[in-house]
C-alpha cells in the first residue's frame, strides 16, 4: 500500500471505529472506541491529539510504534480519516488493525480475522472503498441483532442493558489484549489466542 524499505521499522495503527460526542460514548456503535481508550489507560496516555480528523495517541508495544486512533469523522465517513493516517504513518496493511461492532455476533462474542468483506457496517464499508482493498486485520465486538422489526439504525445508537452490560465490559477488554497481541505475535498466533473462546451466550432476551 504506502511501502516502507524496511518493512521492520513500520508503525502499527490501532484505528477503533464508533461517532464522537458524549450522547454516543455507551452505544452499541462505539466498540472500538471504547477499545482503543482501554489500551491508552493501559499505557497511560490519552487519545486527545486531533491529527488527520482523528484523535491519535501514540505509544510502543514489544518495541513498536503504536498509533491509537478514534475517527472523528462519524461512522459513515470512518475511510476518510484512516485513509490520511495510514498514508502518513506510511503503514502497510497487515499492520492497520480496525476494531468495531458487528450485529451478527452475540452479545460480548469477540472475533479476530486477517482480513474480509465489511459486511454490512457502514463504517468497514467506508474503510475498504476509500482504501480500496479489506485486505487489514480486524476484530469484531459482538453486540448482537436487534429485536424483529426494530430498526438497525436506532439499534446500533441504542445502548446497553444491566444484564449485557457485564459481557461487553469483558469483550472490550478482550479487544484490547487482541489487538496487542497482533502487534506482538502477527494476526495468525493472535487468531489462535483469541478465537478458541467459543461464542459467550447472548444476554439478549430469545
Amino acid at each position: 500500500m504506502f511501502g516502507f524499505r524496511n518493512k521492520a521499522d513500520g508503525a502499527y495503527v490501532i484505528c477503533g471505529l464508533g461517532n464522537p460526542g458524549r450522547e454516543y460514548e455507551n452505544t452499541r456503535h462505539n466498540m472500538g472506541f471504547r477499545t482503543v481508550e482501554g489500551i491508552a489507560r493501559r499505557f497511560g496516555v490519552e487519545v486527545r491529539k486531533n491529527k488527520f480528523n482523528a484523535n491519535i495517541a501514540d505509544i510502543k508495544h514489544s518495541g513498536k510504534r503504536v498509533i491509537l486512533a478514534k475517527p472523528l469523522t462519524y461512522m459513515n465517513n470512518s475511510g476518510d480519516c484512516v485513509w490520511k493516517v495510514a498514508g502518513f504513518y506510511r503503514v502497510e496493511l497487515e499492520r492497520l488493525i480496525v476494531v468495531y461492532d458487528d450485529v451478527d455476533l452475540p452479545v460480548g462474542a469477540l472475533r479476530v480475522r486477517q482480513f474480509g468483506g465489511p459486511g454490512t457496517h457502514n463504517g468497514m464499508k467506508s474503510i475498504t472503498e476509500r482504501l480500496g482493498s479489506d485486505r487489514f486485520p480486524r476484530i469484531r465486538v459482538g453486540i448482537g441483532k436487534p429485536p424483529d422489526f426494530f430498526d438497525l439504525s436506532k439499534y446500533v445508537l441504542s445502548g446497553f442493558s444491566d444484564t449485557e452490560k457485564p459481557a461487553i465490559e469483558e469483550a472490550i477488554m478482550a479487544a484490547a489484549k487482541a489487538a496487542l497481541d497482533i502487534v506482538e505475535f502477527g494476526v495468525e498466533k493472535a487468531m489462535n489466542l483469541n478465537n478458541q473462546q467459543k461464542n459467550r451466550k447472548s444476554t439478549q432476551p430469545e
